[in-house]
C-alpha cells in the first residue's frame, strides 16, 4: 500500500465520511472511494459499512485501524524529528582537525558559531594522522573534519583558504640554504632514501625544531584548506559552521603566508627578497 492510500483509510476511519475525507486531504471522492476499495481487495473483506445515511467501521476495518494507525503516527513523528534535525541548528555538532594550525582555526570558528547558535554544542577532537579519516567515514564520531585532501565517499566544502607547501629539511642538508627549492629537489631526496616532508606553511609556526629548516618549493600546488563530511550528513548544523568559517576567513587581512614569498629558517619568518636559486 501506498501512504496515500494508508492516510486515505485512516482518515476516512475518523471521520466515517467520504465528503469530509476528501476535504481534508485535498483529493476527490472518488478517489477516496478508488483507495478503499483497493484497501478491501487487499484484505478480502469490506473495512467499512456504507449507507446512504452513515458509513461505520467493520469489525475488520476497527481493528486494522487499531493496528495501523498508532504505528503510522510513530512513523510520521520518526520523520518530522530527522527534518526538524536537518533543519534546526541546535543539538551537538563534532568537528575534528589534525594539525595544531587546523586546531586553531576551528577553535575560532567554533567561538564564532557559538555566539551565532547557541543551542548547537560544537564539541572538538583532535586527530593523529595515524587515525586517517575512519573517525569521520566509518565510525561515525565526527560531522565534519578539517582537511587539506578530499576522499571518496566524503562532500567537501569550497576551499577555505590556501597555503604555499614548504619542503621540511635536516637543517644540515645542501637544501636548507636556498630561498626556494623545486618538486625535481624533494624527488631526488626521497629517491636517495633521505627523509623529507612537505608542510602547509601555517604549520611551521607550531612545529619549531633547531635542526629542521623549511623551504618553499616554488613549483608545488598549495594545500588548500576544506570541511569534509559524510554524503547525506550535509546538515543545518554542517552548512551554518562551514558559512561560519567562510565568512570569519572573508573578514580577515589576506594570509601572509600566500600573500606575499618567504623564506623559512628553523621555524622563522623573514620577508624574502632576493630571486629563488
Amino acid at each position: 500500500m501506498e501512504q496515500r492510500d494508508i492516510e486515505i483509510f485512516l482518515t476516512l476511519a475518523e471521520e466515517l465520511h467520504f465528503g469530509r475525507t476528501a476535504e481534508r486531504l485535498h483529493v476527490s471522492t472518488a478517489r477516496v472511494s478508488q483507495s478503499i476499495a483497493k484497501w478491501e481487495r487487499r484484505v478480502g473483506v469490506p473495512l467499512f459499512e456504507r449507507s446512504s445515511r452513515r458509513v461505520a467501521l467493520t469489525p475488520v476495518g476497527r481493528q486494522l485501524h487499531q493496528d495501523i494507525g498508532p504505528a503510522y503516527q510513530q512513523i510520521l513523528a520518526g520523520i518530522e524529528r530527522a527534518v526538524t534535525a536537518g533543519r534546526d541548528i541546535r543539538g551537538l555538532l563534532r568537528v575534528g582537525f589534525f594539525s595544531a594550525a587546523g586546531g586553531r582555526l576551528v577553535v575560532e570558528v567554533a567561538d564564532a558559531f557559538r555566539a551565532r547558535y547557541p543551542d548547537c554544542e560544537v564539541r572538538i577532537r583532535e586527530l593523529q594522522f595515524s587515525d586517517g579519516i575512519g573517525p569521520l567515514l566509518f565510525a561515525g564520531q565526527l560531522d565534519m573534519l578539517l582537511s587539506v585532501t578530499g576522499e571518496p565517499g566524503l562532500t567537501a566544502s569550497p576551499v577555505l583558504f590556501r597555503e604555499r607547501c614548504l619542503l621540511a629539511v635536516s637543517a644540515r642538508h645542501r637544501l636548507a640554504d636556498r630561498d626556494s627549492v623545486a618538486l625535481a629537489d624533494m624527488l631526488a631526496l626521497i629517491g636517495a632514501g633521505k627523509g623529507v616532508f612537505p608542510f602547509p606553511e601555517q604549520a611551521t609556526r607550531y612545529y619549531q625544531r633547531p635542526d629542521v629548516t623549511f623551504v618553499p618549493i616554488r613549483d608545488a600546488p598549495p594545500f588548500e584548506w576544506m570541511f569534509l563530511w559524510r554524503r547525506g550528513n550535509g546538515t543545518a548544523r554542517v552548512r551554518a559552521f562551514t558559512q561560519t568559517a567562510k565568512d570569519m576567513l572573508s573578514a580577515l587581512p589576506p594570509t601572509p603566508e600566500i600573500s606575499r614569498p618567504t623564506k623559512i629558517i628553523r621555524g622563522d619568518v623573514e620577508p624574502r627578497t632576493s630571486q629563488p636559486r
